[in-house]
Protein backbone atom coordinates (compact mmCIF):
# COMPACT_ATOMS: atom_id res chain seq x y z
CA UNK A 1 0.00 0.00 0.00
CA UNK A 2 1.07 3.59 -0.51
CA UNK A 3 0.15 6.93 1.09
CA UNK A 4 -2.95 8.55 -0.39
CA UNK A 5 -4.58 5.31 -1.70
CA UNK A 6 -8.19 6.44 -2.11
CA UNK A 7 -9.52 2.88 -1.75
CA UNK A 8 -8.49 2.84 1.91
CA UNK A 9 -10.41 4.55 4.74
CA UNK A 10 -9.82 8.04 6.10
CA UNK A 11 -8.69 8.20 9.73
CA UNK A 12 -10.27 10.91 11.92
CA UNK A 13 -8.70 11.74 15.30
CA UNK A 14 -11.28 12.86 17.85
CA UNK A 15 -9.05 15.51 19.44
CA UNK A 16 -9.35 16.77 23.02
CA UNK A 17 -11.85 14.46 24.77
CA UNK A 18 -13.04 17.23 27.09
CA UNK A 19 -13.88 19.42 24.09
CA UNK A 20 -16.31 19.20 21.20
CA UNK A 21 -14.20 16.87 19.04
CA UNK A 22 -15.89 13.64 20.20
CA UNK A 23 -19.41 14.93 19.53
CA UNK A 24 -18.34 16.23 16.12
CA UNK A 25 -17.13 12.71 15.35
CA UNK A 26 -20.46 11.28 16.53
CA UNK A 27 -22.19 13.62 14.08
CA UNK A 28 -20.23 12.05 11.23
CA UNK A 29 -22.34 8.91 11.66
CA UNK A 30 -25.38 10.85 10.39
CA UNK A 31 -23.98 11.07 6.85
CA UNK A 32 -23.03 8.55 4.20
CA UNK A 33 -19.58 9.61 3.02
CA UNK A 34 -17.82 8.91 -0.27
CA UNK A 35 -15.00 7.23 1.68
CA UNK A 36 -15.00 4.93 4.68
CA UNK A 37 -14.24 6.75 7.94
CA UNK A 38 -12.38 5.35 10.93
CA UNK A 39 -12.26 7.27 14.23
CA UNK A 40 -9.18 7.25 16.48
CA UNK A 41 -10.52 7.66 20.01
CA UNK A 42 -11.36 5.98 23.28
CA UNK A 43 -14.37 3.87 22.26
CA UNK A 44 -15.86 3.92 25.75
CA UNK A 45 -15.56 7.72 25.87
CA UNK A 46 -17.40 8.03 22.56
CA UNK A 47 -20.15 5.67 23.71
CA UNK A 48 -20.55 7.61 26.96
CA UNK A 49 -20.66 10.96 25.14
CA UNK A 50 -23.32 9.57 22.80
CA UNK A 51 -25.38 8.36 25.76
CA UNK A 52 -25.00 11.68 27.59
CA UNK A 53 -26.25 13.52 24.49
CA UNK A 54 -29.06 11.04 23.76
CA UNK A 55 -27.53 10.13 20.42
CA UNK A 56 -28.13 6.74 18.90
CA UNK A 57 -24.74 5.80 17.44
CA UNK A 58 -23.40 2.27 17.16
CA UNK A 59 -19.69 2.05 18.06
CA UNK A 60 -17.89 -0.82 16.32
CA UNK A 61 -14.28 -1.96 16.39
CA UNK A 62 -12.18 -1.16 13.33
CA UNK A 63 -11.49 -4.12 11.09
CA UNK A 64 -9.91 -3.53 7.70
CA UNK A 65 -12.34 -4.06 4.84
CA UNK A 66 -15.54 -3.76 6.88
CA UNK A 67 -17.47 -0.70 5.62
CA UNK A 68 -19.65 1.01 8.25
CA UNK A 69 -23.34 1.82 7.91
CA UNK A 70 -25.12 5.11 8.57
CA UNK A 71 -25.61 5.51 12.32
CA UNK A 72 -22.42 3.59 13.01
CA UNK A 73 -18.86 4.66 13.84
CA UNK A 74 -15.85 2.43 13.24
CA UNK A 75 -13.29 3.12 15.95
CA UNK A 76 -9.63 2.34 16.61
CA UNK A 77 -9.72 2.17 20.41
CA UNK A 78 -7.09 4.42 21.98
CA UNK A 79 -7.79 4.26 25.74
CA UNK A 80 -7.56 7.33 27.94
CA UNK A 81 -5.87 7.22 31.34
CA UNK A 82 -8.71 9.07 33.07
CA UNK A 83 -12.39 9.42 32.24
CA UNK A 84 -13.05 12.51 30.12
CA UNK A 85 -15.19 15.24 31.65
CA UNK A 86 -16.62 17.88 29.33
CA UNK A 87 -14.95 21.26 29.76
CA UNK A 88 -12.20 19.91 32.03
CA UNK A 89 -9.11 18.74 30.12
CA UNK A 90 -6.87 16.31 31.99
CA UNK A 91 -3.12 16.49 31.43
CA UNK A 92 -2.85 12.79 32.28
CA UNK A 93 -4.63 12.00 29.01
CA UNK A 94 -2.22 14.01 26.84
CA UNK A 95 0.23 11.16 26.07
CA UNK A 96 -2.65 8.94 24.94
CA UNK A 97 -3.91 11.61 22.56
CA UNK A 98 -0.50 12.03 20.96
CA UNK A 99 -0.05 8.24 20.80
CA UNK A 100 -3.34 8.02 18.90
CA UNK A 101 -2.26 10.79 16.54
CA UNK A 102 1.06 9.03 15.97
CA UNK A 103 -0.74 5.74 15.22
CA UNK A 104 -2.99 7.55 12.72
CA UNK A 105 0.00 9.14 10.95
CA UNK A 106 1.81 5.81 10.78
CA UNK A 107 -1.31 4.31 9.20
CA UNK A 108 -1.33 7.06 6.59
CA UNK A 109 2.38 6.62 5.90
CA UNK A 110 1.94 2.88 5.35
CA UNK A 111 -1.13 3.33 3.17
CA UNK A 112 -3.51 1.68 5.64
CA UNK A 113 -5.41 4.99 5.66
CA UNK A 114 -5.81 7.28 2.66
CA UNK A 115 -5.83 10.59 4.59
CA UNK A 116 -5.83 12.09 8.07
CA UNK A 117 -8.53 14.41 9.43
CA UNK A 118 -7.97 15.96 12.85
CA UNK A 119 -10.35 17.41 15.41
CA UNK A 120 -8.76 20.09 17.61
CA UNK A 121 -6.40 19.42 20.50
CA UNK A 122 -5.94 21.64 23.57
CA UNK A 123 -2.33 22.78 23.20
CA UNK A 124 -2.12 24.21 26.72
CA UNK A 125 -3.05 20.95 28.47
CA UNK A 126 -0.46 19.01 26.44
CA UNK A 127 2.17 21.52 27.51
CA UNK A 128 0.89 21.25 31.09
CA UNK A 129 1.70 17.53 30.83
CA UNK A 130 5.33 18.47 30.23
CA UNK A 131 5.22 17.75 26.50
CA UNK A 132 6.46 20.43 24.11
CA UNK A 133 3.63 20.90 21.61
CA UNK A 134 2.94 23.99 19.49
CA UNK A 135 0.29 22.45 17.26
CA UNK A 136 -0.67 19.67 14.87
CA UNK A 137 1.30 21.24 12.01
CA UNK A 138 4.66 21.09 13.74
CA UNK A 139 3.96 17.69 15.36
CA UNK A 140 3.01 16.08 12.06
CA UNK A 141 6.04 17.59 10.36
CA UNK A 142 8.33 16.01 12.96
CA UNK A 143 6.59 12.63 12.66
CA UNK A 144 6.87 12.54 8.88
CA UNK A 145 10.30 14.15 8.50
CA UNK A 146 8.87 17.17 6.70
CA UNK A 147 11.33 20.10 6.84
CA UNK A 148 8.89 22.82 5.77
CA UNK A 149 5.22 22.28 6.63
CA UNK A 150 2.87 24.98 5.40
CA UNK A 151 -0.57 25.81 6.77
CA UNK A 152 -3.18 26.38 4.07
CA UNK A 153 -6.73 27.46 4.95
CA UNK A 154 -9.47 26.96 2.36
CA UNK A 155 -13.07 28.05 1.96
CA UNK A 156 -14.72 27.94 -1.44
CA UNK A 157 -12.21 29.43 -3.91
CA UNK A 158 -10.21 31.34 -1.26
CA UNK A 159 -6.92 29.74 -0.19
CA UNK A 160 -4.69 31.40 2.39
CA UNK A 161 -1.26 30.02 3.31
CA UNK A 162 0.99 31.17 6.17
CA UNK A 163 4.69 32.03 6.06
CA UNK A 164 4.87 31.56 9.85
CA UNK A 165 2.55 29.62 12.12
CA UNK A 166 2.10 29.66 15.89
CA UNK A 167 4.43 32.42 17.04
CA UNK A 168 4.01 35.39 19.37
CA UNK A 169 3.55 38.46 17.19
CA UNK A 170 6.76 40.10 18.41
CA UNK A 171 8.76 37.10 17.11
CA UNK A 172 7.33 37.13 13.60
CA UNK A 173 9.62 39.68 11.87
CA UNK A 174 12.81 37.97 13.04
CA UNK A 175 11.42 34.56 11.99
CA UNK A 176 10.97 35.64 8.37
CA UNK A 177 13.92 35.08 6.06
CA UNK A 178 14.23 35.27 2.30
CA UNK A 179 15.23 31.60 2.08
CA UNK A 180 12.37 30.61 4.38
CA UNK A 181 9.76 32.44 2.31
CA UNK A 182 11.18 30.91 -0.88
CA UNK A 183 10.82 27.47 0.73
CA UNK A 184 7.20 28.15 1.73
CA UNK A 185 6.36 29.41 -1.77
CA UNK A 186 7.96 26.34 -3.34
CA UNK A 187 5.93 24.00 -1.09
CA UNK A 188 2.77 25.98 -1.80
CA UNK A 189 3.39 25.88 -5.54
CA UNK A 190 4.18 22.15 -5.55
CA UNK A 191 1.09 21.14 -3.58
CA UNK A 192 -1.24 23.42 -5.52
CA UNK A 193 -0.03 21.53 -8.57
CA UNK A 194 0.07 18.00 -7.15
CA UNK A 195 -2.82 17.98 -4.66
CA UNK A 196 -5.16 20.52 -6.26
CA UNK A 197 -4.22 19.94 -9.90
CA UNK A 198 -3.65 23.64 -10.68
CA UNK A 199 -1.10 23.60 -13.51
CA UNK A 200 0.27 27.16 -13.14
CA UNK A 201 -0.98 28.61 -9.84
CA UNK A 202 -1.07 32.36 -9.31
CA UNK A 203 0.18 33.29 -5.84
CA UNK A 204 -0.18 36.71 -4.20
CA UNK A 205 2.22 37.50 -1.34
CA UNK A 206 1.23 39.86 1.47
CA UNK A 207 3.59 42.44 2.87
CA UNK A 208 4.45 42.29 6.55
CA UNK A 209 4.10 45.96 7.44
CA UNK A 210 1.29 48.46 6.78
CA UNK A 211 1.38 49.55 3.12
CA UNK A 212 4.03 46.84 2.56
CA UNK A 213 6.54 49.03 4.37
CA UNK A 214 5.74 52.31 2.59
CA UNK A 215 9.08 52.28 0.77
CA UNK A 216 10.99 51.47 3.95
CA UNK A 217 9.38 54.19 6.08
CA UNK A 218 7.16 51.67 7.91
CA UNK A 219 9.67 48.83 8.19
CA UNK A 220 12.32 47.34 5.94
CA UNK A 221 11.30 43.66 5.93
CA UNK A 222 9.13 44.02 2.84
CA UNK A 223 11.99 45.41 0.75
CA UNK A 224 14.87 43.47 2.27
CA UNK A 225 13.33 40.05 3.00
CA UNK A 226 10.03 39.45 1.20
CA UNK A 227 10.65 41.15 -2.17
CA UNK A 228 13.89 39.21 -2.85
CA UNK A 229 12.07 35.94 -2.12
CA UNK A 230 9.36 36.81 -4.63
CA UNK A 231 11.96 37.83 -7.20
CA UNK A 232 13.83 34.55 -6.75
CA UNK A 233 10.67 32.49 -7.21
CA UNK A 234 9.54 34.53 -10.21
CA UNK A 235 12.99 34.02 -11.70
CA UNK A 236 12.42 30.27 -11.40
CA UNK A 237 9.22 30.49 -13.39
CA UNK A 238 6.66 30.77 -10.61
CA UNK A 239 3.60 32.97 -11.13
CA UNK A 240 4.00 34.99 -7.94
CA UNK A 241 3.62 38.70 -7.20
CA UNK A 242 3.98 41.09 -4.28
CA UNK A 243 4.60 42.10 -1.61
CA UNK A 244 1.11 43.56 -1.71
CA UNK A 245 -0.27 45.43 1.31
CA UNK A 246 -2.37 42.97 3.30
CA UNK A 247 -5.34 45.34 3.36
CA UNK A 248 -5.44 45.07 -0.44
CA UNK A 249 -4.19 41.53 -1.09
CA UNK A 250 -7.57 39.95 -0.28
CA UNK A 251 -9.59 42.33 -2.47
CA UNK A 252 -10.37 42.18 -6.20
CA UNK A 253 -7.86 45.01 -6.70
CA UNK A 254 -5.05 42.48 -6.20
CA UNK A 255 -6.26 40.42 -9.16
CA UNK A 256 -6.88 36.69 -9.39
CA UNK A 257 -5.04 34.44 -6.97
CA UNK A 258 -5.14 30.67 -6.57
CA UNK A 259 -3.59 31.26 -3.14
CA UNK A 260 -2.55 34.18 -0.95
CA UNK A 261 0.50 33.91 1.27
CA UNK A 262 0.08 35.80 4.56
CA UNK A 263 3.12 36.52 6.68
CA UNK A 264 1.63 35.49 10.04
CA UNK A 265 -1.30 33.73 11.65
CA UNK A 266 -3.56 36.66 12.47
CA UNK A 267 -2.89 38.41 9.17
CA UNK A 268 -4.50 35.64 7.15
CA UNK A 269 -6.89 33.73 9.41
CA UNK A 270 -9.30 36.56 10.33
CA UNK A 271 -10.00 37.17 6.64
CA UNK A 272 -10.73 33.56 5.73
CA UNK A 273 -12.72 32.90 8.88
CA UNK A 274 -14.84 35.98 8.21
CA UNK A 275 -15.38 34.67 4.68
CA UNK A 276 -16.67 31.30 5.80
CA UNK A 277 -16.35 30.42 9.48
CA UNK A 278 -17.63 26.92 10.09
CA UNK A 279 -16.75 25.75 6.60
CA UNK A 280 -13.03 26.60 6.51
CA UNK A 281 -10.65 23.65 6.20
CA UNK A 282 -7.03 23.61 7.34
CA UNK A 283 -4.70 21.62 5.07
CA UNK A 284 -1.07 20.92 5.95
CA UNK A 285 1.09 21.18 2.85
CA UNK A 286 4.54 19.65 2.41
CA UNK A 287 3.66 16.40 4.21
CA UNK A 288 3.98 13.02 2.49
CA UNK A 289 0.37 12.37 3.59
CA UNK A 290 -2.93 14.19 3.17
CA UNK A 291 -4.03 16.00 6.33
CA UNK A 292 -7.04 18.25 6.79
CA UNK A 293 -8.55 19.76 9.91
CA UNK A 294 -11.21 22.09 11.28
CA UNK A 295 -11.07 25.88 11.48
CA UNK A 296 -11.83 26.13 15.21
CA UNK A 297 -10.61 25.09 18.63
CA UNK A 298 -11.79 22.70 21.32
CA UNK A 299 -14.70 24.94 22.51
CA UNK A 300 -14.51 23.61 26.05
CA UNK A 301 -17.30 25.93 27.16
CA UNK A 302 -19.94 24.25 25.00
CA UNK A 303 -18.66 20.65 25.06
CA UNK A 304 -21.43 18.15 25.70
CA UNK A 305 -24.19 20.75 25.47
CA UNK A 306 -25.35 19.90 21.96
CA UNK A 307 -24.43 23.33 20.63
CA UNK A 308 -21.38 22.37 18.55
CA UNK A 309 -21.55 22.83 14.77
CA UNK A 310 -20.00 19.91 12.88
CA UNK A 311 -19.86 21.75 9.52
CA UNK A 312 -16.10 22.35 9.55
CA UNK A 313 -15.25 18.73 10.37
CA UNK A 314 -17.64 17.61 7.65
CA UNK A 315 -15.93 19.98 5.19
CA UNK A 316 -12.52 18.65 6.27
CA UNK A 317 -13.65 15.05 5.68
CA UNK A 318 -15.09 15.94 2.28
CA UNK A 319 -11.91 17.71 1.15
CA UNK A 320 -9.67 14.90 2.46
CA UNK A 321 -11.68 12.39 0.45
CA UNK A 322 -11.44 14.57 -2.66
CA UNK A 323 -7.69 15.01 -2.31
CA UNK A 324 -7.18 11.28 -1.71
CA UNK A 325 -9.23 10.61 -4.84
CA UNK A 326 -6.94 12.86 -6.88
Amino acid sequence: MSPGNSNNPLIVTAGEPAGIGPELCLALADTTWSAQLVIMADAEMLAQRAADMNRSVQITEYKAGSPPRTGELTVVHQPLVNRAICGRPDAANAPSLLDGLTRAVQGCMSGEFSALVTAPLQKSIINDAGISFTGHTEFLAALTGCPAPVMLLIVDSLRVALASTHLPLREVPASLTTDGIVEVLEVLQADLQSKFRIADPEIVVCGLNPHAGEGGHLGTEDQEVIAPAIAACAGNGMNVRGPIPADTAFTPAAGHADAILAMYHDQGLPVIKYAGFGNVVNVTLGLPIIRTSVDHGTALDIAGKGAADSSSLGAAVKLAAELAGK
